[in-house]
């Protein structure tokens, strides 16, 4: 199908906020955000030039100001360029904030690589972003580094934090922390990931997501050739379950893993002869989606992938239209419980895709009357146009207020996108509105209950606990 009409096409419900002007450009790897130990997250922004910039908001005079400040990382010789970085606190009960900054240095005849992790022990100092960046392990590397990320893994009763680089020597490297020697060292990677073993190409794009309540996990990775593998792993007896691939055409410049509600029309544990998830587990474990983006061909996702492998694939309208998509994230940006898929692209647009499926319906959609007929399908909902090609992007809470920002880097900076404080007020309002009667009935309901039971009822201004969580779900 050819997608909706324009008509149904909204607009884009963010404000720019902020934009910093970087010194040099960066690329689809130089961007992470770290959760502060107080709530709210920052942003590292790493440039091809051998600069990284620290990106907050501060409280300023009764404001909150955004400021962005390069961080003296040592080790990074000036005429470096920067690949890739990445950023994690330590799983708990450790303490700390590490930074993983990869870089070509210019040697003349040959280029070296190397990759720097940052990680302060001095009590006091562990998420101090000036003393780590001044505590470093320089490790020199034997291939061409491209993104560096992090997943938690399952190891004995605890979890541990790792590093995973992908190299163009087609394989996955992993770093982790030896405790005893304050320091990260390379372990094989098929003693945690031996789903990351035999790969065809190098990859671009990784991404691990770990099932809740379970020891279970699922990895999909996208390479430069084109190939796609999305694998389901136990991490207690470390055996790949279940593994599905395809080729497309050209490189894979995303893939990412998320969760949207089912649509409905049958129990997901029948209604199919063939179920690629061993014995019982499958019920429990949820269904997932993959989406998949690439240089040169439409954006996909594959629905459904621990129950349908590869085999439900879904188009995102449009989305080639665009120059080459370079970057994607998933999140709730209209608040309607429903995640949206967010593309970035070469040709300066930012994208936005609405489900078709499940959650609340599509007021437009609805309205046209073609609800029926996209079920099942995405959406453009709404683009919003930028001056220059966009790179990277992040959706996390910057001004610690419970509301994201949408980060968006750019080959001239870093724009920082906000919700429209006055819809984003009216929603909160209108929520609120529609709880009233609700928490009204309820508590006469309770009050008749306890003069029946012969307790004296609550006074009017008492605000049960439920009451308060459902007034916070609302606003949620």
């Amino acid at each position: 199908m050819d997608g909706p009409p324009r008509s149904l096409r909204g607009s884009c419900p963010f404000v720019e906020d902020s934009f910093s002007r970087l010194s040099s450009q960066t690329n689809i790897y130089g961007l992470s955000a770290f959760p502060k130990p107080k709530g709210g997250c920052d942003l590292l922004t790493a440039t091809l030039k051998g600069k990284v910039i620290c990106f907050r908001y501060h409280s300023l005079r009764q404001k909150i100001r955004p400021v962005a400040k390069e961080v003296q990382f040592t080790y990074i010789p000036v005429d470096a360029e920067i690949v890739s970085i990445d950023a994690f606190n330590k799983s708990p009960p450790k303490r700390g904030l590490v930074v993983g900054i990869t870089f070509i240095k210019d040697s003349g005849d040959k280029a070296s690589p190397f990759l720097n992790i940052y990680c302060d022990y001095e009590p006091g100092s562990e998420y101090n972003l000036d003393s780590i960046a001044q505590s470093c392990l320089n490790l020199e590397l034997q291939f061409t580094p491209f993104q560096l990320c992090h997943v938690e893994v399952q190891e004995g009763s605890g979890r541990e934090t790792v590093f995973l680089l992908s190299g163009h020597d087609h394989q996955i490297h992993l770093y982790k922390e030896n405790e005893t020697l304050h320091q990260f060292e390379e372990q094989p990677v098929e003693f945690f990931f031996p789903e990351l073993t035999n790969l065809p190409s190098h990859v671009l794009w990784l991404d691990v997501v770990n099932i809740p309540d379970s020891t279970q996990r699922l990895t999909a990775i996208g390479c430069q050739n084109g190939f796609v593998r999305v694998s389901h792993v136990d991490q207690k007896s470390k055996v790949v379950l279940q593994s599905w691939h395809v080729q497309q055409d050209g490189p894979i410049s995303t893939v990412l893993l998320f969760r949207l509600p089912s649509d409905g029309q049958g129990d997901t544990r029948g209604g199919s002869t063939t179920d690629p998830c061993p014995g019982e587990v499958q019920a429990c474990l949820g269904n997932y989606d993959l989406l998949v983006t690439s240089a040169i061909e439409l954006s996909v996702v594959y629905r459904d992938v621990l129950r349908k492998g590869l085999d439900d694939q879904v188009t995102l309208p449009d989305s080639d239209q665009y120059d080459s998509v370079l970057c994607a994230t998933v999140a709730d940006v209209d608040f309607d419980g429903v995640k949206e898929i967010l593309l970035a692209t070469y040709g300066q647009e930012l994208l936005c895709y609405k489900s078709c499926l499940g959650g609340i319906p599509d007021p437009e959609a609805v309205e046209s009357g073609l609800a029926s007929q996209l079920r099942g399908e995405f959406r453009l909902l709404w683009q919003r146009s930028f001056q220059s090609p966009l790179l990277s992007m992040a959706y996390v809470d910057l001004t610690c207020d419970g509301v994201c920002e949408l980060a968006v880097e750019s080959l001239k900076g870093l724009h920082i996108l906000q919700h429209s404080l006055t819809s984003t007020a009216a929603l909160v309002t209108e929520r609120l509105r529609c709880r009233v009667p609700l928490l009204d009935n309820q508590g006469s309901g309770q009050r008749a209950e306890t003069e029946a039971d012969g307790h004296l009822p609550e006074s009017p201004g008492t605000v049960t606990e439920m009451e308060r969580e459902q007034t916070a779900e609302c606003i949620g």
